[in-house]
Formats: C-alpha cells, structure tokens, sequence
C-alpha cells in the first residue's frame, strides 16, 4: 500500500490534491481513498490530507501516520509543522519551492527532498498560485523514476493525473492544470536522483 500525506495551508488546494491522487489511483485500475485529517480549517492555516492507493481493497480509514512519501504545498511549514513525523525509511519529500533543500535549512542524512517550484508554474499556466496539479504531476514523475528504490515506483502515472485534472475540471481549466502538471513531471525527470534530491533532517 502506498501511503501519502499532503501539507499545506487554507487555500491552496490541499484536500483537492488528494482527492485527485486518489483519483488518479483509481485510473491506474486501483483501489484509493483520501481524506482530510480534521475539517475545514480557515485560509492560511495549517491543513493535512492523506491518500491511500493499494491493489487491494482499502480497509483503514485513519490519517496517515507513517507515510511513504509526504508533499508540502508550503515551505514556510517546515519549521513550525512535523511534516517529516511518521516518515519511513526510503520514503521521500517533494517540496514546493524555488530554492535547494540546504537553502532552507534541512540537511542531514534521512530522507531524500526532491524541490519543485509549483506555485510558479501553476502562475505559469494557470494564472493563480495554487501548486497542487504541478505538484501531483512532479509526483507522477517520482513514480516514474527508476533510480528511486520506494514503494510509489509505477503506481501513479502522468497519463493518470492528467485524467484526473480533465474529470475533476472544465475543459479549459483542466487543460491549463494538466500543463502545470506536464511541466511539474518535467522538472523532476529532467534531473536524476542524485542532482535534485538532498536528504533531510530527522
């Protein structure tokens, strides 16, 4: 079972990045799920989302405690929310933003961080600064990448989460977000393993 949890803030989509994870599963011919871990929360403040895809039928229903892989939509999170808690060994981060792991103070020897810069290329494509389709699209790429040994390898597809975008939105904006996610995935293929992701502090 591949288990994901999503950080970010009030606004920024969190809930609907999961959803449409969990979506994008679904596509890929598997069983999901994904659910806030608490309720609405007002703009700005800290919100969590958890996916579950697995070939099997899903039969837990609490947060994810101790996920594979954890997204954060916001960096400004990173030091005053446990975004790294419950992370298992070969597990991994992909974080919004422009600057390098070290940058932001995460150094150490754990868990590999891979960077994208989604806010920009969701600006880029769609106009506002919501990261989570180039987000879900770098995550495709993960799951793409061959030199990562982790439980998300080939669950989830780019193909899938263009899908996903298409179903969840109209025609235009589906279009728009479905190019925020192509260059999402772009971003991390274009780089090995080694250049883009540094390991974080525990």
């Amino acid at each position: 079972m591949l288990q994901v949890r999503i950080h970010g803030r009030g606004g920024q989509g969190v809930v609907t990045a999961a959803e449409l994870l969990s979506l994008a599963g679904f596509i890929e011919g598997r069983h999901a799920m994904a659910f806030p871990s608490f309720g609405s929360e007002r703009m700005g403040a800290p919100v969590v989302a958890n996916c579950r895809i697995d070939v099997a039928r899903i039969a837990t229903y609490e947060p994810v405690e101790e996920p594979d892989a954890v997204i954060v939509a916001d960096p400004t999170l990173l030091h005053s929310v446990d975004v790294f808690g419950g992370l298992v060994n070969g597990g991994l981060v992909l974080l919004n933003t422009s600057r390098r792991p070290a940058q932001l103070g995460l150094s150490g020897a754990r868990w590999p961080i891979i960077t994208v810069p989604a806010t920009e290329l969701a600006l880029r494509h769609t106009g506002r600064p919501l990261p989570n389709s180039a987000l879900l699209g770098a995550f495709a790429g993960l799951c793409a990448e061959k030199a990562l040994a982790w439980p998300g390898a080939g669950v989830v597809s780019l193909r899938a989460v263009e899908l996903a975008l298409d179903e969840r939105f109209a025609r235009v904006v589906g279009s728009a977000n479905a190019a925020a996610a192509r260059e999402g995935f772009e971003v991390v293929r274009k780089f090995s393993s080694a250049e883009q992701a540094e390991p974080a502090r525990a």
